[in-house]
């Protein structure tokens, strides 16, 4: 048993160490061998959890970049079969497409977890944050929504 006086942590604490760093270090080409192996791990708890930091990472930084289509597909079939991950990733792609004026939904972004919507609200597109001043799901993004509205249009 795992004591607080105990010098070793305990084994998924570990490997979860291991797997952030690992995942922040991968090259490109290794990446999606890496998550998978990562997934593949008896712990799928720990694992996702590991996996859905570096898919945060990841998605921020390529979201603007040409290779998005590329990587979200490879990140797709990786991740396929598990519910989480797989809606963590549609749900950067939704947000790309907001934030990037690409085409999207008004009910996708109305069915987005709050975490979405929130950091949507806090964005800039007047028609996403129209939408979700009238429609958010918590009176905390219609709020956020609303004041980037004013913070758009102060007159």
């Amino acid at each position: 048993m795992h004591t607080e006086d105990s010098p070793e942590e305990p084994a998924e604490h570990a490997r979860f160490g291991r797997y952030l760093v690992e995942l922040e270090q991968v090259a490109d080409r290794d990446e999606v061998e890496l998550v998978g192996r990562d997934l593949a791990d008896p712990d799928q708890v720990m694992a996702q959890a590991a996996v859905v930091r570096h898919v945060d990472r990841r998605a921020a930084e390529l979201r603007p970049e040409a290779a998005w289509q590329e990587w979200a597909g490879a990140m797709a079939r990786v991740v396929d079969g598990r519910p989480f991950l797989v809606r963590r990733l549609e749900e950067w792609s939704l947000y790309r497409s907001v934030v990037l004026r690409l085409p999207w939904h008004r009910d996708d972004l109305l069915a987005a977890s709050d975490r979405l919507q929130l950091r949507t609200a806090a964005g800039s597109n007047p028609e996403a944050l129209a939408v979700l001043a009238a429609h958010g799901r918590t009176k905390r993004i219609r709020s956020t929504a609303r004041a980037g509205l004013a913070r758009l249009d102060p007159a």
